[in-house]
């Protein structure tokens, strides 16, 4: 016996893709990651991840949630991770 008043989810919607990027955008800036440096940019129905991150488990993890949080929608990545490791070779000024 199903409940009358439980409605399974509709097809996605522009209006609810642009809910989801938001909170998913509040997620990213709460949670511990604290994450402000990336952009998530819709395109049609799909959404487009930029910026850059300290680290590839940063980005794996901002990927993950992107993919749980906008299930159903594609997630196109661009997140560039930042160089943290120091130079093997002196710079030359001259």
């Amino acid at each position: 016996m199903t409940d009358p008043d439980v409605r399974p989810p509709g097809p996605p919607t522009a209006e609810n893709l642009d809910y989801r990027v938001a909170h998913l955008a509040d997620r990213l800036a709460a949670g511990h990651l604290g994450e402000l440096g990336v952009r998530l940019v819709p395109h049609g129905d799909s959404v487009l991840l930029t910026g850059t991150v300290p680290s590839t488990q940063c980005r794996d993890e901002i990927l993950g949630l992107a993919r749980e949080e906008l299930a159903g929608h594609p997630v196109h990545c661009d997140l560039v991770v930042a160089g943290t490791s120091s130079p093997d070779h002196g710079e030359d000024l001259t």
